[in-house]
């Protein structure tokens, strides 16, 4: 799964980076959670471009009678996506790309939880395959909300969680984010393990464990006590 994430880099860079209008404040977030708001990029279904908002992050499907179920849809599984009534209609016709330059899972070790950091090798922002979808509350507001899609890790996620998120290669956005192209099967032959070679994984402090903590000491790279006694000496 994909439960935490950071997205450290400024609005003008994501502009640049997704080739996409951003109108949208966004300030540097080094530990984003389930139910915040998260920036999402969508294509404009009447011309050709993208458009950058915000939706909260946990999808809550048109049919929900609360909210609260968001938090229970922060992930779609790949493998069913296409399936599942709270997905199969976003994944045919709303489909997202969510920016970010880092995520964390959490290995076991018996009853303790050790959180790591996955990057790009070269620290390069990239965007999960997303999906979306918008909900009208009892009071008549509209909320729009997203998911994240997981699939089977890759080597440098094997050892550490049997999920990981969907990492979609530059050349596979278009077509992810085309409202016209419908093919659920085609559209899932997208939804492969990102190449491991290209990414780099490294130990972080608990600090990440704690939602309140958002700050660059989130997604610094833990040093062992030796190395820690060596800068010191």
């Amino acid at each position: 799964m994909c439960g935490r994430y950071r997205l450290s880099r400024h609005k003008e860079m994501l502009a640049e980076r997704f080739d996409v209008d951003w109108d949208n404040d966004w300030t540097p977030r080094y530990n984003i959670a389930p139910g915040q708001n998260v920036p999402v990029i969508r294509q404009d279904p009447d011309q050709p471009k993208r458009l950058g908002s915000r939706m909260r992050w946990g999808l809550i499907p048109s049919w929900a009678k609360d909210a609260s179920i968001g938090y229970k849809m922060i992930n779609a599984r790949a493998e069913t996506v296409a399936t599942k009534p709270a997905f199969r209609e976003a994944v045919k016709k709303r489909r997202c790309l969510i920016p970010a330059d880092g995520f964390y899972e959490w290995k076991k070790h018996g009853k303790t939880k050790t959180p790591f950091c996955f990057t790009m090798a070269d620290e390069a922002i990239f965007a999960f395959a997303g999906i979306w979808e918008f909900w009208r509350n009892p009071e008549g507001q509209t909320i729009e909300s997203c998911s994240i899609l997981t699939t089977t890790p890759n080597a440098l996620l094997a050892g550490v969680h049997d999920r990981m998120p969907v990492i979609l290669p530059d050349d596979a956005y278009d077509l992810w984010l085309d409202p016209g192209f419908q093919k659920p099967g085609a559209i899932c032959d997208l939804l492969q393990p990102f190449d491991a070679e290209l990414m780099r994984k490294y130990e972080v402090s608990s600090r990440v464990n704690v939602v309140k903590n958002d700050d660059p000491a989130c997604a610094e790279p833990l040093l062992s006590s030796r190395q820690e006694a060596d800068q010191k000496s």
